[in-house]
């Protein structure tokens, strides 16, 4: 996008919506990766992309986000530093689904033995593990993470994954004991619901949804187009995936089924204290926590305080009332399963943990910016740590480059923005007290359940913060203006949320468990005296965000911005309004600014020449002189126009991603030249080594068989006798990082015997034909080009066929059709084919040999000639060395001469060393399409010289039910599950009122957004003011000027009419230059052409 013609937030956003309609969802400012949400699966994320974004530059594919996990791949195993990608956006803007992307793309390129692929099994067997117990159905997304995660995934230096760790940050465990209409509990809760066997559930006390109160109180039991019967499979074999134990599996889900049960004590007041309402929902969750139903039921009603007097402590039990009670009741289920949580992540980096830290890839995948109808105490901590991101995003991109040019000497004009720090400031500071302070302050000071905090906490904001430019408050709450929008903020339980207080009681229950399971969650020692104010949620996560942020600068960030399409999570649907904020918010107009304006790569000068001292032979291995002087060397040397690249006082600074490209180029291409080297001297020393083995080996194909000929028993074996390098055109047929094992020009007879050449290729996969046809229409109209005639899977391959004669004809046969190919290098074709073929298959490849040979043709049109069908090789003997065919019908006769006897083998002794191994690079010359005899020309023309030759370069559910038995291990009997009163669901499930989606809409940009639009107005002039420099004159090449009309003679070279100017490439003393006509490039006679 920073090519866009104009800047602005609606043009971005109109990019945005046309690329969107074409299912194009990545885009880029600079190496920022922009991600809009398609909701719904597409079709590029296949190991096709793999392997078409493994090693390419950005600017070669694309904009996708396996080319952003690409450059940090590379990045690391280059510049050995540690890398990490920050993904940011609104709730449901498809983060968690893009972290996926990433570390899948990660696990398939990286190397590693099996230990490494056991590491990359639970990189990714975590997702689906930590989803379950961490995200949830919201409002605006059935997917939602009610938690963050920072996922290190560990490197060898040699680039295999082999550790990794997860540090998770605030669970929204409140979500456990109530959720808003339209939402649901963690996903888990359904899973078991939904998948569990007869047993299990029997064993658990598990039955349907609407049963428990904290799964009926929203109303909301499925999610579209989700089967959470299927991933409570995938949940339990991530467990396994993970190292988690039989006996651990199902400890945690007795933990989960007691959380249920607990849920469904309700309490009534008698006398105005507490009692269960009915003693039978005492009995499962007892029962599942290994603890007695008596003990239960007096830790949730009463409380053991410690009282000082003087120097005595006395112990008092206090009563409590129906919310004191169901406040304790709830507690424990969060503590429950916010412990079980950490349990989990804790198993996971246990399973991936490693001695030592060599260099490490971050994936942040956190809990995305969002407002409700009521945001409360989970809300404000979610929406601080997306405030530090885009404080890290803005001081990266916008405030530290800025800042850099003004350091380095660099001209620059400052670009405005709005810098969110204020609003960081607003909630975290400590002088002058922000909002966690003030509520710390008052959380210390409570003593009970009640409003009466939360009122006093209000009332201290308002008169400490209540001049702040983003603060304002209404009367249930106060309002932050953040810079994604206002956000209204409910009180109400802010104080209770934040002290996050489990008594001391029903910690001494849990640890008097008969599972030691659970007694392991709750290691406490509560003889212990404690001394200072215990912490707080808000403190816990203020540390947290802050370590994460210094975690995040140590490393060479990336950026994915996700941006949420719509509110109706429906794939095609675009609101205008609502992305248009986000591009507002987002910041892209100043990022496209400054990257426009700006450097898009800078480097000390040191690194600089460290990376690219191999251009020149000065500066290889090392430069020696003044560090500047030696990067002006470097650029010179590779021709760099001045105006693309500025040196500053310490660094390089280089405008156009092109220019970088450049560089990376001609490095890559210096590495793959001494590669090349290196490669052939070892292949050289490995072909002394095998050569007779294979030479035998291919001759044993035919031993008895067949007839050979006098040359093809001791000769070399190559491989490309095409030069596969010299000809990217026909090896761009061939996948990316599939080997060639064989490629030559070979002969293809069809249905009327006729021939026509073809490049065969074979590599592990495939056996490819490729021709050649002119371009009927469009640009390059009569022109030839290479097409891929056939393309067959060597497991579907049925067999070849062969005469028992010396010629060089064989058959392939296949399913729908077969192809008669001849080649002088059968042998090692065939060699190679069985060997491939047994590889894929197991089998050997069936070789038939018979002087009648048959084969199926192709159908085509009509005529006698077009019918599919079968046709006849007949195969006789006959004079000399070369075979004679002839046509006649459906046969066609060959007669070739007598060759070596059929039990002939190699006989030549290899005593060479590695060093004399071949010539030249290892590959045959290509025969020439055009080696026939060049017609003759007209009178008074020349005829052309002959064309030097060119050498090319060379049933697990069922298990789970038994092993619930040897878990239910306490002293009680097993309880049945009681029935629910018959006023008990109405109290729970209160009749659904119509909801209010006021809070889906956009919101009110407040005071951030007054400030982005008053940057708008600081508009500098472009260029300083400076007039428009006038264009370069492009530099003058040779040309010459047809004397004489040329046809070419082949596919590499030009045809022109007499007066036709050329342009002059390269010339040769043989006669033949080469040169560029109408956008082609190509041979041609130099003798038929002047030089003007």
């Amino acid at each position: 996008m920073v090519l866009l013609a104009k800047i602005s937030e609606d043009a971005i956003t109109e990019n945005l919506r046309k690329r969107y309609s074409d299912d194009y969802i990545f885009t880029y400012i600079g190496p920022v990766l922009i991600s809009v949400n398609p909701f719904k699966q597409l079709p590029y994320f296949t190991d096709r992309e793999v392997e078409l974004y493994q090693g390419s530059a950005q600017y070669e594919n694309p904009p996708h986000i396996y080319a952003l996990a690409d450059t940090m791949f590379r990045d690391m195993m280059i510049d050995s530093e540690n890398q990490c990608v920050i993904i940011s956006g609104e709730s449901g803007a498809g983060k968690t689904v893009a972290a996926k992307f990433i570390m899948s793309y990660i696990s398939k390129v990286s190397g590693g033995g099996e230990k490494v692929q056991h590491v990359k099994d639970i990189i990714l067997q975590s997702n689906p593990l930590l989803e379950a117990f961490g995200n949830a159905k919201t409002v605006r997304n059935n997917n939602s993470s009610r938690f963050g995660k920072y996922f290190e995934i560990q490197f060898s230096r040699g680039g295999a994954p082999d550790g990794g760790k997860i540090s998770n940050f605030l669970l929204e465990k409140s979500r456990v004991v109530s959720q808003n209409s339209g939402e649901r509990n963690f996903h888990i809760y359904y899973q078991l619901l939904d998948g569990a066997g007869a047993e299990q559930r029997e064993n658990l006390g598990v039955t349907t949804p609407d049963y428990y109160y904290y799964l009926n109180q929203s109303g909301t039991y499925t999610v579209d187009d989700v089967s959470d019967k299927k991933d409570f499979a995938e949940t339990m074999e991530a467990m396994s995936v993970v190292g988690l134990s039989d006996e651990d599996q199902e400890s945690v889900l007795q933990i989960v089924a007691s959380i249920l049960h607990l849920g469904n004590i309700s309490f009534r007041e008698e006398n105005n204290y507490a009692s269960v309402e009915s003693q039978d929902f005492l009995a499962f969750p007892s029962f599942l926590l290994g603890v007695q139903q008596e003990a239960l039921c007096s830790k949730l009603t009463s409380r053991v305080m410690d009282s000082k007097w003087g120097g005595r402590t006395e112990s008092i039990a206090v009563t409590l009332n129906t919310e004191q009670a169901a406040f304790t009741r709830d507690a424990l289920s969060k503590a429950l399963y916010g412990r079980l949580f950490d349990f989990l992540v804790q198993s996971v980096n246990r399973a991936i943990q490693k001695d030592h830290e060599e260099q490490n890839i971050g994936v942040l995948d956190i809990y995305g910016f969002e407002i409700f109808q009521k945001n409360g105490f989970e809300q404000f901590c979610i929406n601080f740590v997306n405030e530090k991101l885009q404080q890290i995003f803005i001081e990266l991109t916008l405030k530290a480059e800025q800042e850099e040019y003004v350091q380095e000497g660099i001209q620059w004009t400052p670009i405005e923005y709005f810098n969110n720090k204020i609003v960081c400031d607003l909630i975290e500071s400590k002088n002058p007290p922000g909002v966690m302070c003030v509520l710390d302050d008052v959380c210390a000071t409570m003593h009970a359940k009640g409003e009466g905090a939360d009122l006093t906490l209000l009332q201290k904001l308002q008169g400490q913060m209540g001049s702040h430019d983003h603060f304002s408050s209404w009367n249930k709450g106060f309002i932050v203006h953040h810079y994604a929008g206002k956000v209204s903020y409910d009180v109400s339980g802010f104080c209770e949320r934040n002290r996050d207080v489990l008594f001391n009681d029903i910690i001494e229950l849990m640890q008097g468990s008969e599972f030691p399971f659970i007694r392991a969650l709750f290691p406490e020692n509560l003889e212990a005296e404690k001394r200072g104010r215990p912490s707080t949620v808000s403190s816990k996560i203020k540390k947290q965000a802050n370590t994460l942020v210094v975690t995040l600068m140590r490393c060479s960030p990336h950026y994915v911005r996700c941006i949420k399409p719509n509110e109706t999570k429906k794939a095609g649907d675009w609101e205008e309004k609502r992305v248009h904020h986000q591009v507002e918010y987002l910041g892209l107009r100043e990022n496209i600014r400054v990257r426009r304006a700006g450097f898009s790569y800078r480097r000390v000068f040191s690194k600089f020449l460290h990376r690219y001292a191999i251009l020149t032979p000065e500066s290889w291995p090392q430069w020696t002189g003044d560090p500047r002087q030696g990067v002006l060397h470097l650029l010179s040397s590779v021709h760099m126009d001045q105006d693309q690249y500025q040196l500053g006082k310490s660094k390089v600074f280089i405008r156009a991603p092109e220019s970088l490209f450049l560089l990376e180029e001609m490095r890559e291409r210096k590495f793959n030249g001494y590669a090349r080297v290196i490669q052939k001297a070892w292949r050289k020393h490995v072909a002394v080594r095998k050569y007779v083995q294979m030479r035998q080996e291919a001759s044993d194909v035919l031993l008895n068989k067949k007839e050979r000929r006098r040359n093809s028993l001791n000769r070399n074996f190559v491989g490309d006798y095409i030069g596969l390098e010299l000809h990217p055109e026909i090896r761009a047929f061939v996948g990316k990082r599939e080997r060639v094992e064989f490629a030559d020009v070979v002969l293809k007879y069809d249905r009327r015997f006729r021939s026509v050449k073809r490049d065969l290729i074979l590599t592990p996969k495939y056996l490819y034909l490729i021709g050649r046809e002119k371009v009927k229409q469009g640009p390059e109209k009569g022109q030839i080009q290479e097409v891929l005639k056939r393309k067959i899977e060597v497991q579907k391959v049925q067999s070849v066929s062969l005469s028992c004669l010396q010629d060089d004809l064989f058959i392939v046969h296949e399913e729908t059709y077969d192809s008669v190919l001849q080649s002088v290098f059968k042998t090692e074709f065939l060699s190679l084919l069985l060997k491939k073929h047994q590889e894929k298959t197991g089998k050997k490849l069936p070789l038939k040999f018979n002087n009648l040979l048959e084969f199926k043709v192709k159908k085509g049109g009509w005529g006698p000639f077009m019918s599919s069908g079968s046709r006849q090789i007949q195969f006789s003997a006959g004079n000399g060395e070369e075979a004679e065919l002839k046509p006649s019908g459906k046969v066609l006769q060959v007669s070739i001469g007598p060759g070596l006897p059929k039990d002939s083998r190699p006989t030549r002794r290899d005593n060479r060393k590695s060093r004399h191994l071949g010539h030249g690079h290892g590959a045959a010359p290509r025969p020439s399409a055009g080696s026939g005899k060049p017609r003759p020309p007209r009178a008074g023309v020349p005829a052309p010289r002959p064309r030097p030759s060119l050498c090319c370069v060379s049933g697990a559910a069922d298990r789970r039910m038994s092993r619930g038995r040897s878990l239910r291990q306490a002293s009680m009997e097993q309880p049945t599950l009681p029935r629910l009163h018959g006023n008990r669901q109405s109290v729970h499930s209160p009749p659904q009122q119509p909801q209010d989606l006021a809070f889906m809409e956009v919101p009110d940009t407040g005071a951030a957004g007054l400030l982005r639009r008053r940057s708008k107005e600081v508009r500098p002039d472009p260029g300083l003011g400076r007039p428009k420099p006038s264009p370069k004159p492009r530099p003058r090449t040779p040309h010459c000027r047809a004397l004489w009309a040329y046809d070419a003679q082949d596919t590499d070279e030009l045809s022109f009419n007499a007066d036709e100017v050329i342009e002059i490439l390269s010339e040769d003393g043989s006669g033949w230059w080469f040169g560029r006509l109408r956008g082609r490039e190509g041979m041609f006679p130099g003798n038929y052409v002047e030089k003007i």
